[in-house]
C-alpha cells in the first residue's frame, strides 16, 4: 500500500501532525474500539472488493477526536485505493469541488471532513454525482450559458460531521452507510494508550496508561495528547518510566483533574455557579464570562460537561447541577438549579 498516492489539504490535520499521522491505526484490525462499527464496515468492504464496485458513501458523526478522519484512510487502505482528502471550509466554489471530483481515480475514497459546513450552493453539486457520477458544469455567461456534464469514475465519499444536525435531509440521505462514533471506556482508551507508547517507544506500566485513559475524556485524540506530555514529565523527572503516580503528577502539572476537566472546563463550572448562582445562563453569556468563543464551548467543552453530568441544558439556558458543586468544593445552593 506505500505505493498509493495519499494528498492532505493543508490545515486540516491536528496538532503534532508527524507524530499523529504514525499513531493511526492503518487497517480495521488494528482500530481499537467502536466494535459494531468495525464489523459492518469490514462487511461493507469485503462485499465491496468481492464486487469490484466503489463502497457506497459514508457518513461518520461524532464528537471530535474519536477517529473520523483515521476510519476514512483505514477505508482507502482496506480498498486498495487512494485517499484523498480535504475540508469544507476550503472548498469555496464549485470548480474547487470540480477539480477533486474529475481528478479521482476509479473508487478512490474522497474525504470530507465538517462537511456540515459545506455552503449550500456547494451541497447541490455534490448530489448528482453521487447519485449518478454526474458533474453538472456552466460554461459561459448570461444568455449564452449552457450546462455540460462531466462523467465521473466511480468513487466513495466519506464524510465527517461533529453536527449531524446541521447536515441537510438531501445531503445526508445520500449516504448509504451512516455510522456515529460515541466515547470510548476507560479499558479501550487503555488500549490505544498502550499501542502509541509502543509506537514511540514509551516505557509505560499497565496502572500508567490505566491513569491517563481515566482522565482522557473519552476520546483517542485527547489520550494521546496527554500520553506525549507525560512522557516528557517522565523523562525530565521520573527516569523516563510512565507509572501511575507519575502520571497523575504530570497531569497535575497540566491541571488536568481526576475527571479529565482542564483548566477552562472548571472556569466554565466555577463561571455557572458562581457568577451566575448555578445559571440558568445563556451560551453567549457564558463564553463573555470565560472569554471563549461560543461554538469552541458548545462543540468541544459542553459535549463532555454533559456526558458528566456536570451541567444541564434547558429552554433558559445552561445550569450546574450538585455534581458540579461537589466536584468544585462549593456549597451547593438549597436546591439543585438543574430542577428549573
Amino acid at each position: 500500500m506505500s505505493d498509493i498516492p495519499r494528498i492532505h489539504t493543508p490545515g486540516i490535520l491536528d496538532e503534532d501532525d508527524a507524530v499523529a499521522v504514525t499513531l493511526r491505526p492503518r487497517r480495521l484490525r488494528d482500530f481499537v474500539g467502536q466494535e459494531g462499527l468495525r464489523e459492518q464496515l469490514a462487511v461493507s468492504v469485503e462485499a465491496a472488493r468481492a464486487r469490484g464496485e466503489a463502497l457506497d458513501h459514508v457518513l461518520f458523526a461524532g464528537p471530535p477526536g474519536l477517529g473520523k478522519t483515521s476510519l476514512a484512510q483505514i477505508l482507502a487502505e482496506e480498498l486498495g485505493v487512494p485517499c484523498v482528502s480535504t475540508a469544507a471550509p476550503a472548498l469555496e466554489r464549485k470548480g474547487d469541488v470540480a477539480a477533486f471530483l474529475t481528478a479521482l481515480e476509479p473508487r478512490s475514497v474522497f474525504f470530507v471532513d465538517e462537511i456540515h459546513r459545506l455552503p449550500r450552493a456547494l451541497e447541490e453539486t455534490f448530489y448528482p454525482a453521487m447519485e449518478d457520477g454526474k458533474l453538472p458544469i456552466t460554461v459561459g455567461q448570461g444568455a449564452g450559458a449552457r450546462v455540460m456534464t462531466l462523467d465521473l469514475p466511480p468513487f466513495t465519499l466519506v464524510g465527517a460531521t461533529t453536527r449531524a444536525g446541521r447536515l441537510t435531509t438531501p445531503l445526508r440521505d445520500r449516504f448509504g452507510i451512516q455510522h456515529r462514533l460515541e466515547p470510548y471506556g476507560v479499558a479501550d482508551l487503555g488500549l490505544i494508550v498502550q499501542r502509541s507508547a509502543g509506537i514511540l517507544g514509551i516505557e509505560l506500566a499497565p496502572d500508567g496508561a490505566e491513569a491517563i485513559a481515566a482522565r482522557s475524556r473519552g476520546t483517542p485524540r485527547v489520550a494521546n495528547r496527554l500520553l506525549k506530555r507525560v512522557r516528557d514529565y517522565a523523562e525530565v523527572r521520573a527516569g523516563g518510566v510512565v507509572t501511575a503516580p507519575v502520571a497523575d503528577a504530570a497531569l497535575g502539572l497540566m491541571e488536568v483533574d481526576r475527571l479529565g476537566l482542564d483548566r477552562l472546563d472548571r472556569e466554565i463550572l466555577g463561571a455557572i455557579c458562581e457568577k451566575f448562582e448555578g445559571g440558568p445562563v445563556g451560551l453567549s453569556t457564558l463564553a463573555v464570562a470565560v472569554q471563549e468563543e461560543t461554538d469552541t464551548l458548545e462543540d468541544v467543552y459542553e459535549p463532555y460537561l454533559l456526558q458528566c453530568g456536570l451541567i444541564k441544558r434547558t429552554p433558559r439556558g445552561r445550569v450546574a447541577t450538585f455534581r458540579a458543586y461537589a466536584h468544585l468544593g462549593l456549597e451547593p445552593p438549597a436546591t439543585d438549579p438543574a430542577l428549573f
